[in-house]
């Protein structure tokens, strides 16, 4: 947009740089509920349970038990290190008064951006009577992007009234000085 040279400066503000600060900015992470030191304590019990629960079977001569209830404990450990790993996806929402720019970041670090004109874009939410918030979506031009897909109904519905209230702001448009 351009501006006439005589209303470049107004008590001292440039208004050809309007506001560009972040109206809203939010990092979306899938929650654990158990801290990787609570996992190895976890894990340690359960393998000293399993242990103690297999040596009547070795000692009646049902070694294959033991085996087996030792496979238990390795199929529980790469299930919780799965699970961690997947923990390191998350998403970034940056709203400014011209663009609101979401990041989806994989849990092996792919990124996939898309910015939206903050006059075009709406949220969209599906809901469900009985569980609540099932979906929000960013919806602009034809183009459909699912936010916060790891969320619980709660978060989602949290969320989406957070970003509604931010897109309207941001629809007033930039604040000048």
């Amino acid at each position: 947009m351009r501006y006439n040279s005589t209303f470049r400066r107004t008590k001292g503000v440039d208004v050809t740089a309007p506001s560009t600060e972040a109206i809203y900015r939010k990092r979306l992470t899938p929650h654990r509920s158990m801290s990787p030191r609570a996992f190895k304590r976890f894990i340690l019990l359960f393998g000293a349970g399993t242990f103690a629960l297999s040596l009547p079977f070795y000692v009646m001569g049902a070694w294959p038990v033991v085996g087996f209830m030792g496979l238990d404990v390795l199929a529980l450990y790469i299930a919780f290190r799965v699970s961690f790993y997947s923990a390191r996806a998350f998403e970034t929402l940056d709203l400014t008064p011209f663009e609101l720019r979401f990041v989806k970041t994989t849990a092996d670090g792919a990124r996939a951006e898309w910015r939206f004109d903050t006059y075009w874009v709406r949220l969209e939410q599906e809901r469900h009577e009985e569980f609540g918030v099932q979906r929000v979506t960013l919806v602009a031009r034809g183009e459909r992007v699912e936010i916060g897909g790891f969320l619980g109904p709660d978060q989602k519905a949290e969320l989406a009234e957070d970003l509604t209230k931010a897109l309207a702001v941001a629809k007033r448009g930039p604040v000048f000085g």
